[in-house]
């Protein structure tokens, strides 16, 4: 009776120990599939994936509302050079009318994309276009950060005048200054794209408004 007593308690004993070891053996294949997620699926207060975009939402106008296109503009066709003026007979200065973006009703007047298929409304305007002209261009160096579809930067403070996305910093081209006045330099999300025609320049891209602007790169 005493031996066969003994055998019980042996093997509750290898029993616990089985159950101990099955245990362990999980917890630590929970823990090492998190870090696996982690690094696949990296997420910081700088970055933001497609799930996360655009905390705001607008109202649904086939503009913007979480859209990110999937690629850039492509090059404008080349402008057609202007004919020059006599010098005996110099056109009188007159004020520039800025163009209206609005191609549809509610759309914005600002350069944006349509959700239904990612056209660039407003950018046309081709490598002539003197309003992006820059003396130096590349004078901070290009932006290692990431672009396109891909990677969507936050907004952490600043202005127009200089933004922050992941300690990045940019500014906004003064001819695109009116088109930001409703951005939140806080929060909202943007994507960075190349852009084809100005260069020096890239494309700054609300998620939420779906409208872009030109930004010059500032440096770290």
């Amino acid at each position: 009776m005493q031996g066969r007593k003994s055998w019980k308690e042996k093997e509750g004993i290898i029993m616990k120990r089985t159950f101990i070891l099955i245990l362990m053996t999980l917890v630590f294949t929970l823990i090492a599939s998190a870090q696996r997620d982690e690094k696949e699926h990296p997420r910081t207060d700088s970055s933001t994936s497609r799930e996360q975009a655009a905390p705001r939402v607008e109202p649904d106008r086939g503009v913007g509302n979480g859209h990110i296109p999937q690629r850039g503009p492509a090059p404008a066709p080349q402008q057609r050079a202007e004919r020059p003026q006599p010098k005996n007979n110099p056109p009188a200065p007159q004020q520039e009318q800025r163009r209206s973006y609005r191609d549809q009703k509610d759309h914005p007047e600002a350069p944006h994309v349509h959700s239904e298929n990612d056209k660039w409304v407003g950018h046309d305007s081709g490598r002539s276009d003197d309003h992006f002209h820059l003396e130096h261009p590349w004078e901070h160096g290009h932006f290692a950060g990431a672009i396109g579809a891909r990677h969507v930067w936050r907004l952490h403070g600043g202005s127009r005048g200089r933004f922050n996305i992941g300690g990045f910093f940019f500014q906004c081209s003064p001819y695109d200054y009116d088109y930001v006045s409703d951005w939140y330099w806080d929060n909202d999300d943007i994507v960075i794209y190349d852009d084809p025609d100005h260069i020096g320049w890239y494309l700054a891209y609300n998620v939420r408004l779906g409208v872009y602007v030109h930004v010059l790169y500032l440096g770290p």
